[in-house]
């Protein structure tokens, strides 16, 4: 049994993931160093080292630990989500939740540009594509989940259509600096999906 297999290993190891999960949150990609993510975890500099065989690992682990926090909160809001029919602002704000997440004021672009982040950074960065396909993956199992429970199931060719219909209005509104990207997304889906 090595040090970083003991409990007190894996909370270290936990630590420095949530650590560096945090500053990928306020800082991007560039923000993760290992003294940044040492100091944020209160774990001396070595650790990074000890626990990660890379920078590149401990960026995998905290760009996985992020997006499956952002899954457990879709999964979360699915669960709560009676099965009925919903008028077509609703489900686009419910595929909203599962693609850009839930609103979050001040924070919202900030959060939206940190997700756009990670699927362009997969890249400059192959070792993040195995992951990031397998979260592709479960994110569309929710959305085909929301969209059927919502009365509007879609097939998947139509759910590529919606997601990329997404992804082009959030970027564009990015490069504009549009305060409000959601809002953009929220206009175009109507547009698209309006009977």
């Amino acid at each position: 049994m090595t040090a970083a297999s003991t409990p007190k290993g894996e909370r270290r190891r936990q630590a420095l993931v949530e650590a560096a999960a945090a500053l990928l949150v306020e800082g991007g990609f560039e923000a993760l160093r290992h003294r940044a993510v040492a100091d944020r975890a209160g774990l001396p500099l070595a650790s990074t080292t000890y626990y990660f065989d890379s920078l590149d690992e401990l960026i995998a682990a905290a760009v996985e630990h992020h997006s499956r926090a952002e899954l457990v909160r879709g999964r979360a809001l699915l669960d709560a989500l009676p099965e009925c029919p919903r008028d077509l602002d609703s489900v686009i704000d419910l595929v909203l939740d599962q693609l850009l997440g839930a609103p979050a004021g001040d924070q919202d672009a900030e959060l939206v540009l940190l997700r756009y982040e990670r699927l362009v950074a997969t890249f400059r960065r192959p070792y993040l594509r195995p992951l990031m396909r397998t979260l592709g993956t479960e994110l569309r199992v929710l959305l085909h989940e929301v969209l059927a429970r919502s009365g509007a199931d879609l097939d998947e060719r139509r759910l590529e259509q919606l997601i990329a219909l997404v992804d082009g209005a959030v970027v564009n509104a990015l490069i504009e600096v549009n305060p409000d990207p959601r809002a953009v997304a929220h206009r175009m889906l109507h547009e698209s999906l309006q009977p």
